[in-house]
């Protein structure tokens, strides 16, 4: 059974409304997918603000609640079965959200199948290629002389942009309606940019591609979450 109390991540960072959502976060491509979510659905929550710094992803008191050390995470106090619940990764906090909102899963079993697959080439592709991506032209990577690890991510990225540019094609979201699965994708496509990376993988040779990010970035909710929690 699990309790709120037996999380110490509350002593670092103090719930000032312990009887709403507690989100754990920083505002990269996977942490804003659960801000800009739990903006969406209208679910009461407070947020914190977890910096990417050793002291607070590898601190014991968030490794309480995430043993992975990774933003995001949250606690639901008001869980299933009258529990309150911790959860991290990203995509585990998008479905259990979507599950408690009843909302952006479709209307159908079919629907939720459908939009489920998308969310899962968002966590196995687009994220850890665009990341790894993002690492070798930006980042450390560079100091690397061998460039076959530069051109794997950047080829997988390429590839993996031409599955979303023909998903897109006659329609306004990847899975058909408004869904989980493009809170995850859109996030990481518009992290191209801080990785100064759209030049290097062709963005204007995918029509679909901007037309899809302005949407998402126009939606209210989006706009707030993007924000949340405020790195200062």
């Amino acid at each position: 059974m699990t309790h709120f109390a037996s999380y110490s991540i509350t002593d670092k960072w103090p719930a000032k409304d312990p009887s709403v959502i507690q989100l754990y976060s920083y505002p990269t491509p996977n942490g804003v997918k659960a801000s800009i979510m739990l903006e969406e659905t209208g679910l009461p929550y407070e947020a914190h603000l977890v910096t990417l710094a050793d002291a607070d992803v590898k601190s014991s008191e968030f490794l309480s609640l995430n043993p992975n050390n990774k933003i995001p995470a949250i606690i639901d106090p008001n869980g299933p079965d009258g529990h309150p619940l911790g959860l991290f990764e990203s995509g585990a906090i998008l479905l259990y959200l979507a599950e408690k909102s009843g909302k952006f899963m479709g209307q159908t079993q079919s629907d939720r199948h459908r939009i489920t697959q998308w969310l899962m080439f968002q966590m196995g592709g687009i994220g850890p290629m665009l990341g790894q991506l993002g690492f070798f032209h930006k980042f450390a990577g560079k100091e690397i002389e061998d460039p076959r690890p530069r051109e794997r991510y950047l080829n997988e990225a390429k590839r993996l942009l031409n599955v979303v540019n023909n998903q897109l094609d006659g329609q306004e979201w990847i899975a058909g309606d408004y869904s989980i699965a493009d809170i995850a994708i859109v996030p990481w496509l518009r992290g191209l940019d801080f990785y100064g990376a759209r030049d290097i993988v062709g963005w204007d040779e995918y029509a679909n591609l901007q037309p899809y990010l302005d949407r998402f970035l126009a939606r209210p909710a989006v706009q707030r979450g993007l924000q949340i929690p405020s790195p200062g």
